[in-house]
């Protein structure tokens, strides 16, 4: 008997709430449970039907049911190809957001510099705070397994898992559903040490497992992170403007920093926006404040734009500790909700020739 939609969503339903409780779970608990607006009655039957086609398992008489072996198969399967398709429609979105996004980008970081007198610097977008997408543990010999982890932004890692003891396939699916049960839309940060303990507890024997999964994620996450960070900078010869910055040693190291890119990654990855300051999205670096040692004689200025569905980037003002940290702030603030406006909307502000430019804020300033 093929499954009809209703099935699967019973079927779905018993699943999910019987790994959230671990107990038998009844038809008055699945009519709770689900939007199908069915009878107990109803649901009795279409579990009886489940039951005959070995998806789920009465355990006692007069005790609700729970997942097969077979049951447990069909959930994973579905997983896979949902997490499949959201990833395909993660790479479309993509593509589409990214449209002329070098060139928007690069002009924005022009215009702050002659704006400013400051020199500027912009990110590329990029997911911030990774999350865990899925987890795919396949069976390749009775102490080998292939370990698949997808993250946000289409972002795919294999390892392959040399076991001390062998492992069977009833196994390697309850860690299946372990590990995507509790690490599922999770980012770094929030894998913490009592989530790793308790992840651990549940795998019992297989604490090796969890372990190199986790450090799978670990490994792509912190990778994407340092490699695919596009940043352009403008106004570099600004520094010359300002005689604490000017002198040879000090401008050829600040230079040697614009150009790199590399050492302006740290202030991305600092860019934590908890610690913004209040009301203004804003975050504000002054000398040693800074992560990076040739800027110790500057005051570095960021913010986030958000382009939506968790991708992210940030703007950067770099100029003396005497910097207009007024005229700095009103700009970036500008900027950063031009941007988050025209990426959420994929449209600009027409000037009167037709090009596309971003808004003007007050007085003319951008």
């Amino acid at each position: 008997m093929e499954l009809s939609d209703r099935k699967r969503k019973i079927l779905n339903a018993i699943i999910r709430n019987y790994l959230e409780t671990g107990e038998p779970v009844g038809s008055r608990t699945i009519s709770r449970y689900t939007d199908l607006h069915l009878s107990s009655a109803t649901i009795r039957n279409e579990m009886s039907d489940l039951e005959e086609m070995g998806y789920i398992i009465q355990p006692h008489t007069s005790a609700g049911r729970i997942p097969s072996d077979r049951g447990y198969r069909l959930y994973v399967n579905a997983l896979v190809e949902e997490q499949t398709s959201q990833v395909a429609a993660m790479n479309s979105l993509m593509i589409y957001k990214t449209n002329r996004m070098e060139e928007i980008l690069k002009q924005v970081v022009r215009l702050l510099a002659s704006r400013t007198n400051y020199t500027t610097m912009i990110s590329a977008p990029s997911y911030k705070g990774n999350k865990v997408k899925f987890i795919q543990l396949s069976r390749l010999s009775s102490k080998q397994l292939l370990d698949v982890v997808v993250i946000e932004g289409n972002i795919v890692k294999n390892h392959i898992i040399d076991l001390d003891e062998e492992i069977n396939e009833e196994q390697v699916l309850k860690l299946n559903l372990l590990l995507n049960t509790r690490l599922n839309g999770l980012t770094l940060a929030d894998i913490n040490l009592g989530l790793i303990s308790n992840i651990k507890e549940e795998a019992g024997s297989h604490v090796q497992v969890v372990n190199d999964v986790l450090d799978t994620i670990a490994e792509v996450i912190r990778a994407e992170t340092d490699e695919n960070m596009e940043i352009y900078t403008s106004g570099a010869n600004n520094i010359f403007r300002y005689p604490e910055l000017s002198d040879k040693s000090r401008a050829s190291q600040l230079i040697t920093t614009l150009e790199e890119k590399s050492l302006l990654a740290d202030f991305i990855k600092d860019n934590d926006m908890e610690e913004a300051l209040p009301g203004t999205g804003i975050k504000v670096y002054i000398g040693e404040e800074g992560p990076v040692e040739s800027m110790k004689d500057c005051s570095v200025v960021t913010a986030t734009y958000d382009m939506g569905d968790g991708l992210q980037g940030t703007i950067g003002i770099i100029g003396p500790k005497r910097m207009d940290y007024e005229k700095v702030m009103h700009n970036l603030k500008t900027v950063k909700e031009s941007l988050n406006k025209y990426f959420r909307n994929q449209k600009m502000v027409s000037d009167t020739d037709g090009d596309e430019v971003l808004a003007s804020g007050p007085g003319g300033e951008t």
